[in-house]
């Protein structure tokens, strides 16, 4: 099962856990899962279905540009960083 590693100012809305396993094939399924267990959770990271503005996705090390579409396998590890800027 994938692991999803929950950000820091989430972990209120989920118990305290800092990853959880998951289920799903894609990242938005895993967070569907992640709502599934901890209600509310989607709407705090996935507003309007969409990643929250500010907000990167990173799938085995690597961040997407695919977001909630990117694909994982079950030895994947999720991350949710804050989106940096620079030039």
């Amino acid at each position: 099962m994938p692991r999803l590693f929950i950000p820091p100012l989430l972990r209120p809305y989920c118990e305290g856990q800092e990853e959880v396993n998951v289920e799903g094939a894609t990242v938005l399924e895993a967070v569907q899962f992640l709502d599934q267990q901890y209600p509310g959770v989607i709407e705090r990271l996935c507003p309007e279905g969409k990643l929250r503005a500010g907000m990167a996705v990173t799938v085995d090390q690597n961040v997407t540009p695919r977001g909630l579409a990117q694909k994982v396998s079950p030895e994947s590890e999720i991350h949710f960083l804050p989106a940096i800027g620079g030039g």
